[in-house]
């Protein structure tokens, strides 16, 4: 499955490159995601099901550099829709972003909704402290039950963490703690985190595919994702610390951009088709949840009562601050 979806997301990428090197036409959708592959596989798929006529681009990137490529690229973007990002990425951008305000909001819960009315919801997704339980083992550990626990000298080079400057799975660890033990602690212990880091990770993907790979025995990173791989077999355990588990939620858009081109009516009626089928179908697959008030999702192994943390003072003003002290 892992070799598939490598090789897919190789394949759109390429494909990306190439047909946005080239003038678009009228049969020409651009995505630009922030969603992990099986999922950006998952949309294209569905989407191509239902559009035949339409040829649909996506272009990868992580957060941070997906919303540098739109701040540079403004209101002459190539892009026609935005798959998955981060609402705080989303506020810092509204002006390259389409009016949403035709959309009906009331499908949310209230904490989903959106006051510009420039982008919808799609999911929400917490973070967890995820183990590999057969690494530890065999290197005779015992499994951590605090943050405290991994900064021990034992778990040296056993760690992987999302950059907080690039994803923004590793920006709601950030935040979290800096709300639970106030700024100047949490930096603090980010400077011993990463003296046991293997790496800090351009994508909130990394860490999960680093423990698959054994490359690292604890990973900071998203409970979707780790409930998907452990349902497919890995030797995951899923567990949260007494601060809680930081809490993002993610939505789509239209860019500004989109509302200009000859094809408009048919990018909306491809990002509504994408909104209200495709996404909470691809929830209950894979984010289940909730954020739609009348559907709740189950999937094996994903964790129920989630204690979420403290994400109180989530602005974009607030996280350029703190990604501007941020030194890994």
């Amino acid at each position: 499955m892992k070799k598939i979806r490598n090789f897919f997301l190789a394949l759109g990428i390429i494909f990306s490159f190439v047909t946005l090197g080239c003038s678009k036409n009228n049969n020409t959708i651009v995505i630009y995601s922030c969603g992990e592959d099986y999922r950006n596989e998952y949309y294209l798929t569905e989407l191509q099901k239902q559009f035949p006529e339409i040829n649909f681009v996506l272009d990868y990137q992580g957060s941070g550099p997906a919303a540098a490529k739109l701040k540079a690229e403004g209101l002459s973007t190539e892009g026609d829709i935005l798959l998955s990002w981060d609402y705080t990425y989303f506020d810092m951008l509204t002006d390259y972003l389409a009016d949403m305000s035709y959309f009906d909001y009331s499908i949310y819960l209230d904490d989903m909704l959106v006051p510009s009315k420039k982008y919808v919801g799609e999911y929400r997704n917490s973070g967890a402290i995820v183990i590999n339980t057969e690494l530890l083992k065999e290197k005779g550990l015992a499994e951590p039950t605090s943050y405290e626990d991994l900064i021990k000298p034992e778990f040296k080079g056993l760690l992987s963490m999302p950059n907080p400057k690039s994803s923004g799975t590793g920006y709601m660890f950030l935040r979290n703690l800096t709300n639970v033990w106030g700024e100047d602690k949490a930096f603090a212990y980010f400077d011993k985190f990463a003296e046991n880091i293997v790496q800090f990770t351009s994508s909130g993907s990394g860490p999960m595919n680093a423990l698959v790979q054994k490359e690292a025995a604890v990973a900071l990173g998203m409970t979707g994702q780790a409930v998907t791989m452990l349902n497919e077999g890995a030797p995951f355990k899923i567990v949260f610390f007494e601060e809680g588990a930081p809490c993002s939620l993610y939505g789509h858009a239209m860019t500004k951009k989109a509302e200009s081109r000859a094809n408009y009516d048919k990018i909306k009626e491809v990002f509504d088709y994408l909104v209200k089928v495709v996404t909470p179908a691809c929830d209950a697959l894979y984010f289940p949840e909730q954020v739609f008030k009348d559907k709740v999702f189950t999937l094996p192994n994903y964790p129920t009562n989630i204690p979420y943390g403290d994400m109180s003072n989530n602005t974009t003003a607030e996280k350029t601050r703190l990604l501007g002290k941020w030194m890994y």
